[in-house]
């Protein structure tokens, strides 16, 4: 873990080095203040001097101005460094879970990721701009001022030493308990954050069934699952603190005693024993400091934990080391004994075989769950298959990088997502380097023409968060114009009309009938009359491909097709 965290400095060795010099001149200094005064008392007040007294006072003042400005640095450069490296992180976590299939998205909830990707990472910044300095400084100084204590007085030095064993045993005892904490903390503030993304996101769910007072039960649940977690970590944190504190004073206080013995005695100095006084602070401060990291660390070792767990998640889908890319297809699609699960235990799909021409429309239907959705969601490497192959053009497609599969088919799903800028961001997902002009034609062959240019902003008009200024048939007109502008060879139409009404239901489904025109269409449909006029109907069990046929032969056979189609009738 140390190792890996390192790498993520390496980028800013010059900003790295900077900062830990200055923070060495710092410690340096402090240790450079009790001498003087040491110097001052014993030397120069005997002599009564002022002028080299006022010399000696404005070298240190100098001295202080080197400090300031070296704080300073410490300060800000060393926090551009630690929001550097978080950058990079939360760049790098973005990126992987972008990577990450559907899988893994299914079974992770969104609060934990966003949790990861804020909190966690907030605290490893920290944690890289606080950690190696303020360690190393600490231990610098803790050394240094003890050597220099010897200096002054071997015998009061060693007295003064003799708390060390005890403050570390504090210090480790301390660390175990916070670790155990901030780690229970993270995860109930991750929860957290899962309830509110839940609740916020689907309000409107939670106010149509009128939940709220559900609803708040769970978050309060939650919330004080959170609050209980975070109070026992500032318990722990007190303790320490309490525990740290009283063993300085007790140390300071036993410093003045043993000094004013060693005076009495004649075998200390007023001024030895001043700048004694005053490196017992400095001896102290880097306990302090220690104390400081113990409350970060524990955080950011959590948090990086977390972080490297998600990193290590490797996709279960991804690019063979020679895979090919893939500028355009006819078409050509075929299934070959595929096999498919969302678990080992309960198979969707299993001994897929089907062939479909290039050109060729091919509607699927049957009931809800039969794996229509998970047939074509294999087409693209949403999931990957357990067993058999699913070629393109005689090509398996896990030999083609995804990216390239990808660009070769257009998707309109049932459920309609839509991001929350304008109606042109949204359009234009389809094809990211389109101009107006084309946004425009996929709009009108969408039949969302008349409706953008009767809007005040027309195509700058905001959709709301996921499209919740849109009604359900304009969100899936605009899902159809993405998929005009990116105009694939294979398309894939998931109950793409079933929110429209049917007048406009029909103008579309002449200009789908237009866009299929030599292209592979894939149509899956619950209604009959919307799939009658497809080159072929494959009709999905849970026993897999039932019968297939075109409209009039499925009828004529009088089979599953048929009675799905009398049942429709009937209730129209």
């Amino acid at each position: 873990m140390l190792k890996r965290f390192i790498r993520y400095y390496k980028p800013y060795r010059k900003l790295f080095t900077v900062t830990f010099i200055c923070a060495v001149f710092v410690a340096l200094l402090e240790l450079a203040f009790p001498l003087i005064v040491n110097y001052v008392v014993d030397s120069l007040l005997p002599t009564g001097n002022l002028t080299l007294i006022m010399w000696a006072s404005a070298a240190l003042f100098v001295i202080y101005i080197f400090n300031s400005g070296a704080h300073y640095v410490v300060t800000y450069w060393g926090h551009r460094l630690g929001i550097n490296i978080e950058t990079d992180m939360r760049a790098e976590l973005f990126e992987h879970v972008q990577r990450l299939s559907f899988t893994y998205h299914d079974n992770h909830k969104t609060g934990h990721l966003l949790s990861n990707l804020t909190n966690d990472l907030f605290e490893i910044g920290e944690v890289a701009h606080h950690g190696p300095e303020d360690l190393f400084i600490a231990f610098m100084t803790l050394i240094g001022s003890f050597a220099v204590m010897l200096y002054i007085n071997v015998e009061l030095a060693l007295l003064t030493f003799f708390v060390v064993p005890l403050l570390v045993f504090i210090v480790v005892y301390c660390n175990r308990k916070m670790a155990h904490a901030m780690k229970s903390m993270f995860v109930r503030m991750a929860d957290f954050n899962a309830r509110v993304e839940d609740t916020i996101g689907g309000i409107r769910l939670v106010q149509a069934f009128a939940n709220e007072k559900h609803e708040r039960r769970l978050f309060q649940q939650d919330n004080l699952k959170f609050k209980e977690a975070k109070i026992w970590s500032y318990r722990i944190m007190g303790i320490n603190n309490s525990l740290s504190y009283m063993m300085m004073r007790v140390m300071t206080l036993f410093v003045l005693l043993c000094g004013a013995y060693f005076i009495v005695q004649g075998t200390l100095s007023i001024g030895d024993f001043m700048a004694f006084i005053l490196l017992t602070n400095v001896f102290f401060r880097p306990i302090e400091k220690i104390n400081a990291i113990i409350e970060s660390y524990p955080k950011g070792y959590s948090g990086f934990k977390r972080f490297l767990a998600i990193l290590d998640t490797n996709p279960d889908i991804s690019d063979k080391p020679d895979a090919r890319a893939v500028d355009e297809v006819q078409g050509d699609i075929s299934y070959n004994d595929v096999r498919f699960g969302y678990t080992d235990t309960r198979p969707v799909l299993d001994g897929i075989d089907l062939s479909i021409r290039a050109g060729e429309t091919v509607a699927f239907v049957g009931p809800s769950g039969a794996g229509k959705t998970t047939l074509c969601s294999l087409l693209p490497r949403f999931y990957e298959i357990q067993d058999g192959s699913i070629t393109v053009d005689g090509i398996d497609i896990r030999d083609m990088q995804l990216a390239s599969l990808r660009r070769q088919i257009g998707i309109v799903q049932q459920d309609v997502f839509m991001f929350s800028g304008t109606l042109r961001e949204n359009i234009r997902y389809g094809d990211l380097m389109a101009d107006d002009e084309a946004v425009w034609e996929a709009a009108r062959r969408a039949e969302l023409e008349s409706f953008i240019r009767a809007l005040p902003d027309g195509l700058d008009t905001v959709v709301g968060e996921r499209g919740v200024k849109l009604s359900g048939g304009q969100k899936q007109r605009l899902s159809i114009a993405r998929m005009f502008l990116k105009n694939p060879p294979i398309l894939i139409l998931d109950e793409a009309t079933s929110a429209l009404d049917t007048e406009t239901e029909a103008s579309i489904q002449r200009s789908l009938t237009e866009l299929a025109e030599g292209r592979t269409t894939l149509i899956i449909a619950h209604r009959l009359a919307t799939i009658r006029h497809a080159d072929r109907i494959v009709v999905v069990t849970e026993n897999g491909i039932e019968e297939e046929g075109s409209h009039s032969e499925l009828l004529e056979r009088g089979g599953h097709y048929a009675r799905l189609h009398d049942v429709q009738t009937v209730f129209v």
